[in-house]
């Protein structure tokens, strides 16, 4: 068995471009992603440079990750609605999303889960403000704060792309 490593990291939902350049400089390294769970990333250790790692959120869909590994892609593992793949560069190139309308879609399925949660966890607030009031509505109210300031910046990365849709049409 390969040398092996686990790296525990946070990552913002809205930062997801982040964390998927972070694994693949970790790829290019010599540690592929070959696991995933909270806040954890299992590494083996890989020929530097040898794949690319890509992550999407999307519900389940057996469907889908069979047809990611007819494509050559492998499944590496999910987390929560968070979903991984590794391929092997020499395979060819690796995108999960084909043009702009593709990674607005992906957005806009990112910005309706920040837009749930935030929006349950104000009426949390709201509910233990009018009753209770306790550390737990303040809570939520921080909660809720931060899932909104993350739906504008998904809403801020989805209005690039509809800019330079424009431009290209």
């Amino acid at each position: 068995m390969g040398e092996r490593k686990t790296v525990r990291k946070w990552f913002w939902v809205w930062d997801f471009d982040k964390e998927e350049r972070w694994l693949n400089e970790m790829a290019l390294q010599g540690w592929v992603l070959d696991g995933v769970g909270f806040c954890t990333y299992h590494f083996k250790k890989c020929e530097p440079g040898e794949y690319a790692v890509r992550l999407e959120m999307r519900p389940h869909d057996e469907s889908y990750i069979a047809f990611m590994e007819e494509t050559g892609a492998e499944f590496v593992g999910r987390f929560t609605m968070w979903i991984y793949f590794r391929k092997r560069v020499e395979d060819g190139a690796f995108d999960l999303y084909s043009d702009i309308d593709s990674k607005i879609a992906h957005l806009d399925r990112i910005g309706r889960v920040l837009a749930v949660i935030g929006g349950l966890n104000l009426l949390c607030a709201f509910m233990n403000s009018v009753g209770v009031g306790t550390w737990v509505g303040v809570l939520n109210t921080i909660c809720a704060t931060v899932l909104m300031y993350g739906l504008g910046r998904i809403h801020g990365k989805k209005e690039s792309l509809q800019q330079a849709r424009q431009l290209y049409e």
